[in-house]
């Protein structure tokens, strides 16, 4: 009893010092990004799901009338694509991050050599970074969000309840991709990577629910990370609540600590040869 005691101040001293040296990398990212030329990115990944959403949710949603959702109301279609293209862009805000600029910092700029030089570590690296690639899809969801409630295609407390989500989703990707980019050989690479964006983007219950594909094509959707992010997000701006989200957000954190752990591992056993 008293050795536990006296252990835990000790466990949480060692748990805010290394939350401290992460959150000095997420720091440094953001003094970096104060550049004009990163907001000028940051428009261009907000605007794609922007100009999906116009294109296809009002465009196509015309055509295609109301559309159903799992407690068996009926929405019109650009309201059941809109949170598609939210979780849709905070993949895409954390995977750019996670991957492309980790990859960057990594590989052709040997910046970490510098940072590891001090007592900051290679799991600590990946934490900041992950939360610096979560910042950036955030602020993709915050004004999309925003965008959504002045359109009339969720309420306040829909955007509201649906941002943590957003986040969530953010995480997960985030560190799917840092693990992804420790086994980028080139920058060929990350073509197959925008391959399977696309893939993910175009068959993870977005456009149309997943009930209207075959019965195999289904269930591999659902097996994939931007099913669970739609769905939990969907149900949040439509405030559709079932036990099943139970299951999407044990999915989503699962994937953020499995995919965290080794990309951690990775970084360390790349950085410290």
């Amino acid at each position: 009893m008293v050795t536990t005691a006296l252990a835990l101040p000790r466990a949480a001293r060692r748990i805010d010092e290394g939350l401290r040296r992460s959150l000095a990398v997420t720091g440094r990212n953001a003094t970096l990004a104060r550049h004009l030329g990163y907001w000028w990115l940051l428009a261009s990944g907000f605007f794609e799901p922007l100009l999906y959403l116009l294109s296809i949710g009002f465009g196509v949603g015309a055509l295609v009338g109301e559309l159903p959702l799992p407690d068996g109301r009926t929405v019109p279609y650009a309201e059941f694509v809109a949170p598609a293209m939210l979780a849709s862009s905070a993949m895409n805000g954390a995977i750019a991050e996670s991957t492309m600029n980790l990859f960057a910092k990594m590989k052709h700029m040997r910046l970490y050599d510098a940072v590891l030089a001090t007592p900051v570590t290679p799991v600590e690296v990946a934490v900041g970074e992950l939360i610096w690639a979560t910042v950036r899809g955030g602020m993709y969801c915050a004004a999309f969000l925003v965008i959504m409630v002045a359109m009339g295609l969720t309420t306040v407390w829909g955007a509201l309840l649906a941002f943590p989500a957003t986040l969530l989703v953010c995480f997960a990707f985030g560190g799917a991709g840092m693990l992804l980019a420790t086994f980028m050989k080139g920058w060929q690479d990350f073509d197959y990577l925008m391959a399977a964006q696309f893939a993910l983007f175009l068959f993870s219950g977005t456009f149309a629910p997943v009930d209207s594909f075959p019965t195999v094509a289904r269930w591999l959707m659902e097996l994939t990370p931007l099913y669970h992010g739609v769905e939990l997000v969907r149900a949040a701006t439509t405030g559709t609540f079932q036990w099943v989200l139970l299951w999407h957000l044990a999915y989503l954190v699962a994937l953020l600590v499995v995919t965290l752990r080794f990309a951690g591992r990775r970084m360390g056993g790349l950085l410290l040869k």
